[in-house]
């Protein structure tokens, strides 16, 4: 079983604290990607599940071992990292079968099992060039095909892809999922890219500051978000948020901005009358409509993408963008009309930060 288990992990340098009680299940044959921004804590959390870095506090386990005093070698895992790491003077089938060379492998064995991760990766044609004869995705390639060799029980990625021009990128991330796809082993990918996460993963865990902020599926935080840090890192644009409180219209409760702007809520919301919120939608989640069924906001920049078109706006005082299938011909200042979606409203608290909404905390979080 490739499972791994972190269990309260902390982390202190020089008795400053960089992890604060990090707990992560990841079941065995996921694919999860820990995101967060810079100095988050995420490569320290990677680095430490292979034993590059010490555990200050609590445990980690790699199927039914804890290997918190194991080195790397006897973890059963195998690292790509970001900066490909390859011998410049081996060729790419002995860059490949270097962990089976230092094992003392048969040769028929390592000749097999080269073979099948070079298929496995489109690098047949390639085996006997060095690395310097081979692009940037082709070298990261050889770097997974070193690892598959290894067959290990646990896949740990470090920002593969930050080297790579954008279109590359895009390339290998569907490369790597599908790698994923086929083989079933368990994988840990760090990335400060939310759409690399969104994209790849079969769970997410959002990190910052050293903490865990929320672990789900990518629609399920993209929907649900559990505070307004999650809200605003994962989605992009991120989510537009609009200060206000809660008040009774009618028999309905909506949230009124500082500028007496009235934004709709559904039935079945959790607000509290009196309530100081922040109330998050997403871009896509806003509609045009006649000026007498809709909120007025104001056009500020409007950018054509050809498949949609992002216009920035100023709603109830403050800013924000929405994307519109149609194409908007607005210029700056003039004003159209718009109404968020009720049903696909995220509202925050404006003190705590975190979400009302009611949904299982112990699911999410």
């Amino acid at each position: 079983m490739g499972s791994v288990e972190i269990a309260n992990v902390t982390k202190a340098y020089a008795g400053h604290q960089v992890l604060h009680g990090v707990s992560v299940t990841i079941p065995d044959g996921q694919f999860v990607v820990l995101v967060g921004p810079s100095g988050c804590g995420k490569s320290t959390l990677l680095r430490m599940i292979a034993g590059l870095e010490d555990i200050t506090g609590g445990t980690i386990s790699i199927g039914s071992r804890v290997v918190n005093d194991l080195p790397p070698k006897e973890r059963d895992i195998s690292m790509v990292f970001q900066n490909y790491a390859l011998y410049p003077h081996m060729t790419v089938a002995e860059n490949m079968a270097f962990s089976m060379t230092l094992a003392k492998a048969p040769k028929a064995d390592k000749a097999k099992r080269v073979a099948q991760a070079a298929e496995i990766l489109g690098l047949t044609p390639l085996l006997e060039r060095y690395p310097r004869q081979l692009s940037g995705g082709q070298r990261q390639r050889v770097a997974m095909g070193r690892s598959i060799v290894r067959d290990p029980q646990v896949f740990l990625f470090d920002e593969p892809l930050s080297n790579l021009d954008a279109k590359l990128r895009v390339a290998m991330r569907a490369e790597i999922k599908a790698l994923h796809q086929r083989l079933k082993t368990t994988t840990v990918y760090v990335t400060h890219d939310q759409i690399e996460a969104m994209t790849m993963a079969d769970q997410i865990v959002v990190m910052n500051d050293g903490r865990v902020e929320q672990i789900g599926t990518p629609l399920d935080l993209y929907d649900h978000p559990a505070n307004i840090f999650v809200a605003t890192f994962i989605g992009s644009p991120s989510m537009n948020l609009i200060a206000g409180t809660v008040v009774k219209t009618g028999a309905a409760l909506s949230v009124r901005t500082y500028d007496g702007t009235l934004l709709p809520l559904a039935d079945d919301n959790r607000a509290v009358e009196g309530q100081g919120v922040h109330y998050g939608f997403r871009p896509e989640h806003l509609d045009l409509c006649p000026p007498e069924e809709g909120i007025a906001a104001i056009v500020g920049v409007v950018e054509p993408m050809g498949s949609e078109t992002q216009v920035h706006l100023a709603i109830g005082g403050e800013t924000a963008i929405g994307v519109f299938r149609e194409r908007i011909s607005k210029q700056p200042g003039e004003t159209i009309y718009i109404r968020p979606d009720a049903a696909k409203i995220n509202l925050f608290d404006q003190s705590s930060g975190q979400s009302i909404e009611f949904f299982d905390l112990g699911r999410r979080l």
